[in-house]
């Protein structure tokens, strides 16, 4: 049978294709702006005919009905990372938070440690050959494929064709549904002239022939904004957001001075507009990679001059970060921070980042603070942590004490809060009350 005969025998509707769908069996949605929203929805109608099926994934974009209330009993979701769409059902018991790098999630595919029954994916048309490329979300749902029973995919003739690690032939999919819709965005809020100050402090850090982690939100999107006038920046990443299309198309980004994949824009998946969804399409300049391959240290280590950038919630006196949780409240999930913290520390001429605002809640709250809140999750350990920037300055904590720490993180929190954390620190015995006044004379 030829793969054209093969792939038309595969066409069904969305709501005969999840008809494959069985009680107890566990479900990967291929996750951003790669969700298979019209497959998802399809899998939520069929929710009365099915109990305990487990959902899995990463932050996915549009509604995650599933984790509602009347829904319990049919689907239970495990969250790997979580986004505003699943979060509330999280914190409200309904659905399941799971601590992990990023790098490690396809070994449980792997191990068998989380075997997967069926995958959800959308992809874009075949080429002449044959094979649907994964489009703008590689993450884990290639490897996915490889070790589930069923794979169902949403061909839909608007998914960006892109290059790399993409391709699955027409033969390892099981049913077809096709589609031409486009895809889900995520389109962030403006980035403020507080982002725009901590940006800047970041941006001083990144010499020219660096290669960059780069994020999401508005920190992130400011950085970007200001590495006009950078040379020969190259991507090395798990996200590519939409700031990256400007800063190519001016030749800033470029990937010359890579020492791994020189020229090539390295990622796991997008996330971003049409915009964005159009540049990748067909263009060379990007490959695409499992989250496996991106995040690995080991790799991330090998690029030169690798300036990893990453947010936080909280980082309290002694150089802890919390990134995943609210307390004991989960709120995302470990994602590749550590794995590229660990990766720049590695890195000949590599620049760990953790960036942050220092207040949140229109300025009421210090991010700097003396602990952490009771409950929350330390994603990076004190040891791991080289550089914390906030709109108030840099500060350099690897190699250093306690005291020296604290010095350096009051120095950086917004001046209301530094008398309150110097007093923490010398009752906590971090410092002495005379280093305390030198750090706020």
């Amino acid at each position: 049978m030829s793969w054209k005969a093969e792939y038309n025998s595969k066409l069904r509707s969305a709501e005969e294709a999840l008809d494959a769908v069985r009680s107890g069996q566990r479900i990967w949605i291929q996750s951003g702006c790669g969700t298979p929203s019209v497959l998802v929805d399809a899998l939520v109608a069929r929710a009365p005919a099915v109990h305990d099926v487990e959902i899995v994934h990463m932050m996915t974009l549009g509604s995650a009905d599933y984790t509602k209330p009347e829904y319990e009993g049919h689907f239970r979701h495990r969250g790997l990372f979580l986004g505003a769409n699943v979060r509330e059902a999280v914190a409200a018991g309904r659905a399941d938070y799971t601590p992990i790098f990023l790098s490690e999630i396809e070994g449980l595919f792997v191990s068998g440690a989380l075997p997967l029954d069926v995958v959800l994916m959308q992809v874009s048309p075949p080429d002449a050959h044959g094979f649907v490329s994964l489009g703008t979300t590689v993450d884990c749902t290639l490897t996915a494929v490889r070790y589930a029973r069923v794979v169902i995919a949403e061909v839909n003739e608007r998914m960006p064709r892109t290059h790399g690690d993409t391709f699955i032939h027409v033969s390892r999919i099981s049913t077809i549904v096709e589609t031409s819709r486009p895809l889900l965005e995520l389109r962030t809020e403006a980035y403020s002239e507080l982002h725009m100050r901590v940006a800047r402090n970041v941006a001083s850090l990144i010499p020219d022939g660096a290669t960059l982690q780069t994020g999401i939100g508005g920190i992130s999107d400011a950085v970007l904004h200001c590495l006009e006038g950078k040379r020969d920046l190259g991507i090395h990443t798990e996200m590519c957001p939409d700031g990256v299309v400007d800063l190519m198309e001016a030749g800033i980004l470029n990937g010359e001075a890579k020492s791994v994949h020189r020229g090539k824009a390295v990622a796991a998946f997008v996330l971003g507009t049409q915009r964005l969804f159009d540049f990748i399409h067909d263009n060379s300049a990007f490959e695409f990679r499992p989250i496996s391959y991106t995040n690995d240290p080991f790799v991330v280590a090998r690029n030169d001059k690798m300036v990893a950038i990453n947010s936080a919630l909280q980082v309290d006196l002694t150089g802890q970060v919390c990134a995943d949780s609210l307390g004991t409240r989960p709120y995302s999930g470990f994602g590749g921070q550590l794995d590229f913290i660990r990766g720049a520390a590695r890195s000949k001429g590599g620049v760990p980042i953790i960036a942050l605002p220092a207040t949140a809640v229109g300025g009421g709250v210090s991010r700097i603070v003396p602990v952490l809140e009771p409950g929350a999750g330390v994603v990076t350990s004190r040891a791991d942590v080289h550089y914390v920037v906030t709109e108030n300055g840099i500060a350099y904590l690897h190699g250093k004490t306690l005291r020296e720490r604290a010095e350096a993180l009051i120095a950086i929190a917004d001046p209301r809060f530094q008398v309150e954390l110097e007093e923490f620190a010398v009752r906590a015995h971090y410092m002495e009350r005379a280093h305390a006044a030198a750090v706020l004379a």
